[in-house]
């Protein structure tokens, strides 16, 4: 396997530039997701790591090579797209081993290699089948089988996952993971899905605008967002935000709302401060539903009135009026509440994010 390095990556099409000077190093064997909107940047920057887009500036290295000259063959990569891109009248056994019989591999080596691929994945039943006769998970299969028997330095996937139905994409991505763990491969995975980056990542790069926003471990852009869109963007349901000013060691909401943060805060920003004030949507609690966690000195109580609840089985989303905006709590293990019902909400303010609403960026 190898290490793959960006420095200082453009892309352009025209004048219009929609990759903008990235930086990001991914290490050997490590599986690193690339997440964002539609329109981030993130498959374009997948695709000038395979070769498939020139880079307009700056540098790509896979292990100790230079690839910006190098044809995608040249760069011993492997992708596996969103399509498929299964040959129609070719059996499973042969779609895997095309590229071996095209490189003039000998047919002993390119059918051990089949048949260890097609072990890994749970392919050997279907090796004499056709495209037509499989399933959308069957055939994802297939395509990353067809990358697995290349023996790769690095693999690509380009959403592999987005044709699939809920059911199918937890199944195929527990199959990624554990291919992942069963190669120990450098993987490089392109998702819209903040779901699919969290649960198989080593660490999420999140993209904006042809921006990376943040680089870290699922827990680090959980719980220490860089920035007001990473807040938004990742936790389902995201994290809740309202504008506040900070007077006196407390924030004020306006609407006569003022809620105290622990002295811990106090340092990070001055008096008279506009910040914006987020808490996440499980560090909120009702009436002694999980409040034995939060410490006495950051607890926060308020009565509120529910404007929705959103049962989920294990789980209510209810959503409060809080100073004028509508938060979102998750209540685990729940009990019923009624849209006008006024309950008790704890607040753990040990875990407050505080944003510069300017910039953005973190502040606490």
């Amino acid at each position: 396997m190898a290490t793959v390095t960006l420095n200082n990556v453009v892309k352009r099409y025209g004048q219009l530039e929609v990759v903008h000077s990235i930086d990001l190093s991914v290490k050997d064997r490590e599986f690193v997701a690339l997440v964002g909107p539609s329109g981030c940047g993130k498959s374009t920057t997948l695709r000038m790591i395979a070769g498939l887009e020139e880079i307009s500036g700056g540098e790509i290295a896979i292990g100790d090579t230079v690839v910006n000259d190098l044809s995608p063959r040249e760069r011993n990569i492997a992708m596996v797209f969103q399509s498929y891109a299964l040959y129609p009248h070719m059996t499973v056994r042969d779609n895997m081993a095309f590229a071996l019989k095209m490189a003039g591999m000998s047919k002993a080596e390119q059918d051990e290699r089949v048949a260890n691929a097609a072990k890994i994945l749970e392919l050997e039943p279907l090796l004499q089948r056709r495209p037509a006769q499989l399933s959308g998970g069957q055939r994802q299969r297939v395509a990353m089988g067809r990358a697995i028997v290349r023996d790769p330095a690095v693999f690509l996937f380009d959403e592999p996952l987005s044709n699939l139905d809920a059911k199918l994409r937890t199944q195929v991505r527990s199959q990624i993971k554990r291919l992942h763990q069963r190669l120990q491969a450098t993987i490089i995975y392109v998702t819209h899905d903040q779901v699919e980056a969290m649960t198989l990542a080593d660490r999420v790069v999140i993209m904006r605008d042809g921006f990376i926003e943040q680089v870290g471990t699922p827990d680090e852009v959980f719980h220490q967002p860089a920035s007001l869109f990473v807040a938004g963007f990742i936790g389902s349901p995201p994290m809740n935000l309202i504008d506040a000013t900070f007077t006196k060691g407390a924030l004020d909401l306006g609407n006569g709302v003022v809620v105290p943060l622990p002295p811990a805060y106090a340092g990070r920003v001055a008096d008279g401060d506009k910040v914006v004030f987020g808490l996440r949507p499980d560090d909120l609690f009702i009436d002694g539903h999980g409040v034995h966690g939060v410490g006495a000195g950051t607890a926060h109580q308020r009565t509120l009135k529910v404007s929705l609840a959103e049962p989920l089985g294990n789980e209510t989303l209810v959503f409060v009026d809080f100073a004028g905006k509508e938060w979102v709590l998750r209540m685990l293990n729940p009990r019923p509440v009624t849209p006008g019902e006024d309950i008790s909400v704890m607040f753990d303010l040990s875990k407050a994010h505080l944003f510069a609403p300017d910039t953005g960026k973190r502040l606490a």
